[in-house]
């Protein structure tokens, strides 16, 4: 004889509405990333400018400004910031480059991200 059960058996796993939730989360975060990478990568390549040119770099404020010029319009992408947004000083007997400047990122139509970069020579 067969024997039939009547009980449902539990089921698991993951339901609709689940699965939408995380991955509207999961491609959030993602967007997120990808709008802010840009702006993170372009600090750090003028910050590795700023270091290169305060190491090697000249002694008066003019030569330091046109070094960074010269890095800028080699590195892609550094079009935040100028040479007139640097701060020069000397601190020690050793030639410091400050700059500080924001970045807005647009994520959708009236929403927006505000970044503020500071930065300084080593």
């Amino acid at each position: 004889m067969l024997r039939t059960s009547t009980s449902p058996r539990r089921q698991s796993g993951v339901t609709l509405i689940g699965l939408l939730f995380w991955a509207v989360l999961i491609s959030s975060v993602a967007l997120l990333a990808m709008k802010v990478f840009p702006a993170v990568s372009e600090y750090r390549t003028i910050l590795t400018m700023v270091n290169k040119i305060s190491e090697s770099g000249g002694s008066t404020v003019p030569e330091i400004r046109a070094a960074f010029e010269r890095a800028a319009s080699v590195e892609y992408g550094v079009t935040s910031i100028t040479a007139k947004d640097l701060d020069v000083t000397k601190e020690d007997e050793k030639v410091v480059i400050r700059f500080a400047y924001d970045k807005e990122i647009p994520l959708f139509e009236p929403v927006y991200l505000l970044i503020k970069f500071e930065g300084r020579s080593r």
